[in-house]
């Protein structure tokens, strides 16, 4: 049985907010630093205003657009799904969110032994 396992999922909200993002500035996608403040939270950009690296991990996507994190935070997350919300407040201060009464919110469940044994490599 093939069974594939997300590293990145989103709740509805998320990725009903993401496509209301993406028809209003065009491509988008999501970068999970692990910065202080902002840093800390899930950011969204349109697509060619955020320029990706070697030191950036291509998780998944989430409502067609990309999902980014760093390595040296893919290293401390790589054993657990990170699940993007959407939940009252301010968003990220260069996150396409911001000034709608809403954010973008990190959550996150580990894997089961299993879930991990599916896990392409990254």
């Amino acid at each position: 049985m093939d069974m594939q396992i997300d590293r990145v999922t989103a709740t509805e909200a998320a990725e009903a907010l993401a496509a209301a993002l993406t028809a209003e500035n065009g491509p988008i996608l999501f970068h999970q630093s692990g910065g202080c403040c902002d840093g800390s939270s899930p950011m969204c950009y349109p697509r060619s205003d955020f320029m990706t690296g070697d030191s950036d991990v291509l998780l998944g996507e989430i409502a067609g657009a990309p999902f980014y994190i760093s390595r040296s935070q893919f290293e401390y997350w790589k054993h657990t799904q990170i699940i993007i919300d959407v939940v009252p407040g301010k968003g990220g201060m260069f996150s396409l969110e911001n000034g709608r009464g809403v954010r973008f919110l990190t959550r996150s469940r580990v894997y089961t032994d299993e879930e991990a044994g599916l896990l392409t490599p990254v």
